[in-house]
């Protein structure tokens, strides 16, 4: 096979270690050392990488490639994204689970009709996020949740928000600093001893 013609970030090469051309390996797959499961790894220039040897490692791997022997080779590595194409990846997860490479160019619909379309999916730890293009509007984030996004269809190319729980609109009900009825003087201190600004 040649360089993924639909890639799917599988994992990021990190630090080189040890001495042999030993690399950490940050992975994205559920089972770390199922990343030598799917044959060759693609850089984005099309280099192929072979995994020879893939072991735990506390949050990463530690991965031998095929034509790394010295931590010269390994250390000009690092930083390097690794992707298979789309194809070579199973389709029987559970009903609720979707690849990013999915949800991409989705079109975003409400109750009104089409009101966007994702352009990426992040992850910065509080789980995923959809990067959404709205009509005059670009980079609004929605919490990729059952509330916000109650409904996903990869087959017909779209999902489904909720714009109350996905944050498009307010609530006229919430009180926040800055709203009417919120008195700044009458929020609770602490004890007078307890110290900080006063």
């Amino acid at each position: 096979m040649t360089k993924p013609q639909n890639p799917v970030q599988m994992a990021v090469i990190g630090a080189a270690h040890g001495i042999k051309g030993e690399l950490r390996v940050k992975t994205f797959t559920g089972d770390p050392l199922a990343l030598a499961d799917y044959g060759p790894l693609y850089a984005k220039d099309g280099r192929a990488f072979q995994i020879l040897d893939i072991r735990p490692a506390g949050t990463v791997v530690v991965v031998r490639f095929k034509g790394v022997s010295d931590r010269n080779a390994a250390e000009a590595l690092a930083g390097t994204e690794l992707f298979v194409d789309r194809s070579v990846l199973p389709d029987d997860g559970e009903e609720d689970e979707f690849y990013h490479a999915d949800l991409i160019g989705l079109e975003v619909r409400d109750d009104t009709g089409v009101i966007g379309r994702v352009v990426a999916v992040h992850n910065f730890g509080g789980g995923d996020i959809l990067d959404v293009t709205l009509a005059g509007r670009k980079g609004v984030l929605i919490p990729f949740t059952q509330a916000a996004v109650p409904h996903v269809s990869i087959a017909d190319g779209f999902v489904q928000v909720d714009p109350l729980a996905a944050g498009l609109v307010d609530d006229d009900e919430s009180e926040a600093p800055g709203r009417s009825g919120f008195d700044p003087k009458g929020r609770p201190r602490g004890p007078k001893d307890a110290g900080g600004n006063r």
